[in-house]
């Protein structure tokens, strides 16, 4: 068994699990774990290599379901059936889970999961995957060059925007640089989950899907194939956001979490 990941823990009711996405670490969800923990328990772990969690420790390549599998201390603390919220990378781990544990999970709220093995399935490359490719290659080759900030102004430029690096904070900057060693191991996480669009339409639960208007291709192309395939889902498309919806519009995001939320498990009684 791994180590456990570090997480966060507040609030007391209904277990809500919140994953988070990629260079980013659980302290993206404080904001809604303290709109959410009146009334729900809400968890929020760190993945492999992220936040206080220690990296993958394994010579083989990581699989969505690693990022799972080091979860199961912290599903257990949620009791059943929990909620798993996702952003990016962490709202493609949160359907290898619904996948695998149908049963404990009562919905999904999902922020642009990056499953981009379903775009390469639709059809071979060149695809809306060819974004996020290039983005990985362009910041591989900076890291085989010992640049890791060049790594990681690659990434958050793809997923912000051109210049976004550049506008950064000297704080946020440092942390990021130091996750981004790990951007292939999360592009072969992604590329390599290769579960059959046509399984998603077996997930019994309701799904919140969001997505930014704004984001890239690679994302929206995902988002494209399963709000068609999932068969519970509820899509919520907001004007003038982008991938990055969650940390750089967390008021907006959080609230339509919050309010699916309550109306399916407080209003309900």
């Amino acid at each position: 068994m791994p180590t456990p990941p570090f997480f966060r823990d507040a609030g007391s009711g209904p277990g809500v699990i919140c994953l988070h996405s990629n260079a980013s670490s659980s302290g993206q969800w404080r904001g809604l774990m303290e709109r959410l923990s009146p009334n729900f328990r809400v968890l929020a772990p760190d993945s492999y290599g992220a936040g206080k969690t220690a990296a993958w420790p394994n010579k083989r390549p990581l699989r969505l379901h690693d990022e799972v599998d080091l979860l199961e201390p912290v599903l257990a603390l949620a009791g059943e059936p929990f909620v798993l919220v996702g952003h990016s990378y962490g709202a493609a781990a949160a359907l290898v889970a619904a996948l695998a544990r149908p049963q404990r999970i009562s919905a999904l709220v999902l922020y642009e999961p990056t499953m981009f093995a379903l775009l390469d399935a639709e059809s071979a490359p060149a695809n809306q995957a060819d974004g996020i490719r290039l983005a990985v290659h362009n910041a591989g080759a900076a890291l085989d060059a010992d640049k890791p900030a060049l790594a990681a102004q690659f990434f958050i430029d793809f997923w912000m925007g051109q210049g976004a690096w550049a506008a950064m904070p000297e704080a946020r900057r440092g942390g990021i640089a130091a996750q981004i060693a790990n951007v292939r191991d999360w592009a072969g996480a992604l590329f390599g989950q290769t579960t059959p669009l046509k399984v998603y339409a077996g997930l019994p639960m309701p799904v919140l899907y969001l997505t930014g208007k704004d984001s890239p291709a690679s994302s929206l192309g995902v988002a494209r194939l399963l709000t068609r395939t999932l068969p519970h889902v509820e899509w919520v498309e907001f004007d003038g956001l982008g991938h990055m919806g969650p940390i750089t519009h967390p008021e907006l995001v959080n609230d339509t979490i919050a309010r699916f939320l309550e109306t399916r498990f407080l209003e309900r009684g």
